[in-house]
């Protein structure tokens, strides 16, 4: 009888030792799975902030690309509106300097 308590103890050591070796693999399992899981989810949002990145500086370039084509049409929308203007008042300023030239002129002879 002392036998088999003892046989019967040593069977319950046994399977709890089992129990705490599969505990343990369990354990470094499941720790294994949330670091490579941490892993990813840090990759992907390495990956999303660059493509966020990306994306920014592609609207910022195409922002400045619509201004800058602003800027030049105003500019060329003035350089029209000066060249308007000078042509308008042309004929007069032409007029003009030929008068005076011909006043120099009349003073000299």
């Amino acid at each position: 009888m002392k036998t088999d308590v003892l046989k019967s103890i040593r069977e319950t050591e046994e399977e709890y030792q089992a129990m705490i070796r599969d505990a343990q693999a369990e354990r470094k399992k499941s720790l294994s799975d949330a670091e490579l899981e941490a892993e990813n989810l840090i990759v992907k949002a390495q990956k999303d902030a660059e493509d966020y990145r990306n994306q920014r500086l592609a609207e910022a370039r195409a922002q400045a690309q619509n201004r800058y084509k602003e800027i030049v049409r105003e500019g060329e929308a003035r350089a029209e509106a000066l060249k308007a203007s000078g042509n308008k008042n042309l004929t007069e300023a032409v007029d003009f300097i030929v008068t005076r030239f011909k006043e120099q002129l009349h003073v000299k002879a």
